[in-house]
């Protein structure tokens, strides 16, 4: 039986017990990306929607809500007033701690997959000095000095690279008293937290932003944001749409998305029905629930760590559920599904034909 250590992307928000996940779902939730949910609700991004100059300002730009931030353009375009992006330089982190950077960062440790992953992609990768045990994308990642895993942060080893920005992501894998030690030792930390599409999409326009790439965040998330659209828009055009069940995880016990998981956003726009626990923090799928939603699809999470289709279709008690009737269980590669970074387009496409192989995508 399997598991899987890579999945889910988020952590159960604070306050939420961790203990209802076996260690390895636990290890999961805390490595993989930019997810972390700070508080019983995740601060808006106060930053999103407007140029670095602005927050460069002495005092903290205007908030948006997540609905202005997606839609509200700078003036003028994103990319002119990227050019005029200068340090020193502050910005407001999605925990709402205000960061200020004297100067460009040239060593930046990392403390979620997803984070190292981002930034590898927006031509930073030398500058990452630190990263996670669960650092697998790209190649050159892996090699980064270990200093996180699910388990905690090693302050020590932070502290001995000299970072000059670690970038954090609080609650779903960075301990927030991991956090306030690192800044009680005068580190710079960013916290960053994706719960949507549209905050993963911010968050890595804020990453561009603090290590003096923004116009080339602004150029990827434009890019993701348009190929997200078109895939949303050729799956809502299906005829039907699916009942869907994500499996994370079968052992001890089976795990599939919380009410409130990262990828049931991602579920829905890939033409999907997601079917969750019912519970906005726990991951654990009672049986008799999902047998009462009877998925069309299952969707196979963890497939990479042993699960396999026929396996599935012959667990006692799941003869009856259409998707097993039917053969409509299907592997898909979960990193990329729920790792909010620079591939969540191709995770939403991988979703998108798991989900309905016949689908042509744009």
């Amino acid at each position: 039986m399997s598991r899987n250590p890579q999945t889910p992307s988020r952590r159960p928000r604070k306050g939420s017990s961790i203990s209802r996940l076996p260690r390895t779902l636990a290890a999961c939730i805390a490595a993989v990306l930019l997810v972390a949910a700070c508080g019983a609700t995740a601060a808006a991004p106060s930053w999103t929607a407007l140029p670095p100059t602005l927050a460069a300002a002495s005092s903290p730009p205007s908030s948006l809500s997540p609905s202005a931030a997606a839609t509200a353009s700078p003036s003028p375009s994103p990319l002119a007033s990227a050019a005029a992006v200068a340090f020193p330089l502050s910005v407001r982190d999605d925990d709402g701690t205000l960061l200020r950077l004297s100067s460009e960062p040239q060593r930046i440790v990392s403390l979620m997959p997803a984070i190292t992953e981002t930034l590898f992609a927006l031509g930073e990768g030398s500058k990452v000095v630190g990263g996670t045990e669960s650092d697998d994308f790209p190649a050159a990642a892996k090699a980064v000095p270990h200093v996180a895993s699910y388990t905690g942060v090693q302050i020590e080893k932070v502290v001995a690279l000299r970072p000059d920005l670690v970038v954090a992501g609080g609650d779903s894998g960075t301990q927030p008293a991991d956090i306030a030690r690192l800044r009680s030792l005068g580190l710079p930390v960013l916290v960053v937290y994706a719960g949507s599409v549209n905050a993963a999409l911010a968050d890595i326009r804020l990453l561009g932003t603090v290590s003096g790439t923004y116009p080339e965040a602004v150029a990827m998330t434009s890019a993701m944001r348009a190929r997200i659209d078109a895939i949303a828009a050729a799956a809502a055009a299906r005829p039907s749409h699916p009942r869907v069940f994500y499996e994370l995880g079968d052992t001890p016990d089976l795990y599939g998305p919380s009410d409130d998981f990262f990828g049931v956003e991602l579920i829905r726009l890939a033409g999907g029905i997601p079917i969750t626990t019912g519970d906005p923090v726990s991951y654990t799928m009672p049986l008799e629930r999902l047998v009462a939603a009877d998925p069309e699809v299952i969707v196979l999470g963890d497939a990479a760590y042993g699960t396999t289709a026929d396996a599935v279709a012959h667990r006692s008690g799941w003869e009856g559920m259409t998707a097993v009737r039917t053969g409509a269980i299907r592997p898909v590669d979960d990193t990329i599904v729920t790792r909010p970074g620079p591939r969540l387009a191709d995770g939403l496409a991988a979703l998108a034909q798991a989900i309905d192989p016949g689908l042509q995508l744009p």
